[in-house]
């Protein structure tokens, strides 16, 4: 039985939005989510969990959006990495001041800034119980922050992904526009690929799939949810490679 003295993750990748870091702002970084969610990984260090972080950039930048309008998209793309590592340096600074021993390492070189993206040199970082956060996503056009976070998880030999959204798990459809919309508890990834629930992009997914790497989408808005996760809570839904 998992418990804070023998948590059921050791390891984890942590995904999030950059939406998530804007709280009730319009736009931009919010410090007290900064703060909030420095705590909360805080409390997973404390019991020995080792932690690695992806942060998306929609909160500043949004390649996709402007590529609709006309501007290439790979630049767009370019672009959108940048504000991942700016919201790597924002929760950096943010668990740094909690104490906790950070690193940013980027997918694209960045010397003096931000380490550049090595997998042994994260993987050793993690065993010495430094947070290791993967700033400007994979590295190229085109693939998401999601693909980046399962892709990060599979060669950290991660247990898990875990998503943080502003929904308690995955529905039948938007529970924001839809009353009816039941909640899962646990799916398979074909199942998410067959109902078409838009819980990653079909890269994310199917590379989660292909390395059996458990996937849990979770309501960061809850307090102390993560710590309740890696001692075998059930929050959210759990999304894995076959039926348990």
């Amino acid at each position: 039985m998992a418990t804070q003295a023998n948590p059921k993750y050791k390891r984890i990748l942590l995904k999030l939005s950059g939406e998530a870091l804007m709280g009730e702002l319009d736009f931009g970084i919010d410090p007290k989510v900064l703060d909030r969610m420095a705590l909360e990984i805080g409390q997973l260090r404390g019991i020995g969990v080792q932690v690695g972080l992806v942060i998306g950039g929609g909160n500043l930048f949004r390649g996709k959006q402007l590529s609709e309008a006309g501007l290439d998209r790979v630049a767009g793309d370019h672009m959108g990495m940048l504000a991942t590592v700016m919201n790597a340096l924002a929760m950096r600074d943010a668990l740094e001041r909690a104490n906790m021993p950070t690193r940013v390492m980027s997918a694209i070189p960045m010397s003096g800034v931000v380490d550049h993206y090595d997998r042994r040199s994260a993987i050793r970082a993690l065993d010495c119980g430094d947070i290791v956060i993967f700033a400007a996503g994979t590295g190229n056009p085109f693939f998401t922050t999601d693909s980046a976070a399962c892709l990060r998880g599979i060669e950290i030999n991660a247990d898990a992904v875990l998503k943080a959204t502003n929904v308690d798990g995955v529905y039948t459809a938007d529970p924001k526009k839809d009353p009816t919309a039941t909640k899962y508890d646990l799916l398979t990834y074909q199942e998410v690929l067959e109902k078409q629930l838009g819980v990653m992009d079909l890269t994310a997914i199917c590379l989660a799939r292909d390395h059996s790497m458990p996937l849990r989408v979770y309501d960061m808005n809850e307090a102390g949810v993560l710590a309740r996760l890696v001692t075998g809570g059930n929050d959210g839904t759990l999304i894995v490679s076959e039926e348990e």
